[in-house]
C-alpha cells in the first residue's frame, strides 16, 4: 500500500476499526513515518469526545431480561452473531467520525490561520520597534550642532545614482541612497568614511528592490573628521580597505 493510502487508515485505527491484516501494515508502516503518528494523534480529541458521549445510566430491568434471554439463545452454525456488535460499533464510529471531522479539520484550519497572522503581526511590531528606534536615532542626529550634510552623486558605475548624508561626530552618520543597481548575492555596498589617515569602512548594505538604501552608521572613536563620504561595491561582508569600483562620491564641508 502506499503512503496515501495508508494515512487514510489512521482515522479508522485511532478508533479501533481496522480488521487485523490492516492493522498490522498500517503499524508497521506507522513506526517509521512521523506524519502518520501526527495524524493518530490528531484524532485522539475525536476519540475521547466519543468516549465521552456514552451513557452511562443503569439499563431497565425490562432490557436486562431481553439481553439475557438473548444470551441464553445458542447461535446457529455459522451465524455471524459474535461478529456483528464490533461492526456495528465500528460503524456507529465511524459514522460519528465522519460527522466530526469537518469540524475538526476546519478547527484546525482556523488555528493554523490565527498562528500565522499572530507571527505576521509579531513581525510587523519588530519591524515598527526597529523603525522607531531607527527614527529617534535620526532625530537626534540631525539635531547635533556639528551635523552636516553631505550629497554624494553617481560615478560613471552608476551615474543615475545618488545619496544624502548627515554626518555628525558626536553621534554618527544617517545615510540614504537612491538608484543603485542591485548587485548579485556575493557582492554588497560599503560605505567609506574617507580621512587624511585613509578609508574607514562605515558600513556594508545592499539596495531594496527599488535600489533604495537607508542606514545609520556609529563614527569609531579616535577616527579624524572625514573629508569625503563614499559608496564602493565590494565582496559581501566588506573588507578592510576598499577594492571594488566607486559608486557614490560626496565632499564633507
Amino acid at each position: 500500500m502506499s503512503h496515501e493510502e495508508l494515512r487514510e487508515l489512521a482515522s479508522a485505527y485511532a478508533l479501533g476499526a481496522l480488521d487485523p491484516g490492516d492493522r498490522q501494515r498500517f503499524e508497521a508502516h506507522l513506526a517509521g513515518c512521523a506524519e502518520c503518528q501526527a495524524e493518530v494523534r490528531s484524532f485522539r480529541p475525536v476519540v475521547d469526545a466519543l468516549a465521552h458521549t456514552v451513557d452511562s445510566r443503569q439499563p431497565s430491568a425490562q432490557l436486562r431480561a431481553r439481553v439475557l434471554s438473548v444470551g441464553s439463545t445458542r447461535p446457529a452454525k455459522g451465524s455471524r452473531a459474535a461478529t456483528v456488535l464490533p461492526w456495528f460499533l465500528a460503524t456507529a464510529a465511524a459514522i460519528a467520525l465522519a460527522t466530526l471531522t469537518p469540524y475538526t479539520v476546519q478547527l484546525r484550519n482556523r488555528t493554523r490561520e490565527l498562528a500565522a497572522a499572530v507571527r505576521d503581526l509579531s513581525a510587523r511590531l519588530a519591524d515598527t520597534d526597529r523603525q522607531l528606534v531607527a527614527a529617534r536615532v535620526e532625530v537626534s542626529l540631525l539635531a547635533a550642532p556639528d551635523v552636516r550634510r553631505v550629497d554624494l552623486r553617481g560615478q560613471s558605475a552608476a551615474p543615475q545614482a545618488g545619496a544624502r548624508a548627515y554626518y555628525s561626530r558626536s553621534r554618527g552618520v544617517y545615510f540614504v541612497a537612491s538608484d543603485l543597481p542591485q548587485v548579485p548575492s556575493d557582492k554588497a555596498y560599503q560605505l567609506w568614511f574617507v580621512t587624511p589617515s585613509g578609508p574607514v569602512s562605515a558600513s556594508v548594505f545592499r539596495p531594496d528592490d527599488r535600489g533604495r538604501a537607508e542606514l545609520i552608521a556609529d563614527v569609531p572613536p579616535g577616527m579624524p573628521d572625514p573629508n569625503v563620504l563614499a559608496v564602493t561595491l565590494e565582496p559581501a561582508g566588506g573588507v578592510p580597505a576598499p577594492t571594488g569600483s566607486m559608486y557614490l562620491v560626496g565632499p564633507v564641508n
